[in-house]
This record gives C-alpha cells, sequence and structure tokens, in this order.
C-alpha cells in the first residue's frame, strides 16, 4: 500500500467542499473525501472556519468541519511556526493567512498545500512545497 499522501487545506477548499452551489464544490469533496490523503490541519485553519458557521448557527456547515477536523492530525501552533509564516510572508509577499497555513504546512511535513483560489494569488509563488489549486481559472 502506498503511504499517505499528507495535505494541509486552506479555509477556501473547505467552504467549497461544503457548499453544493459552489462550482467547485465536486472536486473538493473528492479531494476531502480522498482516502489516500491524511490531511493536517491547525488552529489557524479552525479559526477560519468554524466562528461564523457557529454565530450564524449553521448547524450542518458545522458539523461538516467538526467531521473533517475529527479526523485529521492536528498540530499546534508554535513560535517556529509563526517565524516560518513571517520569513514566507517576507519572501513571497503572502497575505497573512496563506503565509501560516503554508508555515503549518510545511512545519508538519505536508506533501502538499491545496487550496481552491485563484492562481494568480502570491502562494502560488512559494518553492518549498508544491501548492495546488482546483480554481477554475
Amino acid at each position: 500500500m502506498d503511504s499517505p499522501i499528507l495535505s494541509y487545506t486552506d479555509a477556501c477548499l473547505l467552504i467549497a467542499a461544503f457548499r453544493k452551489d459552489d462550482e467547485r464544490n465536486s472536486q473538493a469533496v473528492a479531494i476531502i473525501e480522498d482516502k489516500r490523503r491524511t490531511f493536517i490541519v491547525s488552529d489557524a485553519l479552525w479559526l477560519e472556519v468554524m466562528p461564523a458557521a457557529l454565530r450564524n448557527k449553521r448547524r450542518a456547515e458545522v458539523e461538516f468541519y467538526e467531521r473533517f477536523f475529527a479526523r485529521a492530525r492536528h498540530i499546534p501552533m508554535s513560535d517556529a511556526i509563526m517565524r516560518r509564516a513571517r520569513e514566507l510572508a517576507g519572501r513571497y509577499f503572502l497575505d497573512a493567512m496563506d503565509a501560516i497555513h503554508i508555515a503549518c504546512a510545511l512545519h508538519a511535513g505536508a506533501d502538499q498545500f491545496i487550496s481552491a483560489e485563484n492562481s494568480t494569488k502570491r502562494m502560488f509563488l512559494v518553492q518549498e512545497m508544491p501548492v495546488l489549486t482546483i480554481a477554475l481559472r
């Protein structure tokens, strides 16, 4: 049996996987449900998706995220991750959360970072690991 693909995803991919009306939904669901993958998550990812779902009492969305987080490998935030995020942000001029997510992925030894963002975002310039997208443009 092949080794699992260690994957870190951003909030955009999780939201696309939940929202049936999102044009990227089927691709996002296929990635989330891919049995070959082991997902890595952080508190930063939780903070991006859960508060709005909880605040707006979107029970199905909360449950979807809870299921995803329950089966993923959690890495705690650390000073080392934040230093790496600052380094990445400075080198590639990344948005704050993109830098934090990619730093988490690198710290955890992820094989790839997967997003649903358009490939024009600066995160796709990162050379330290494959940054993939399911964006249609």
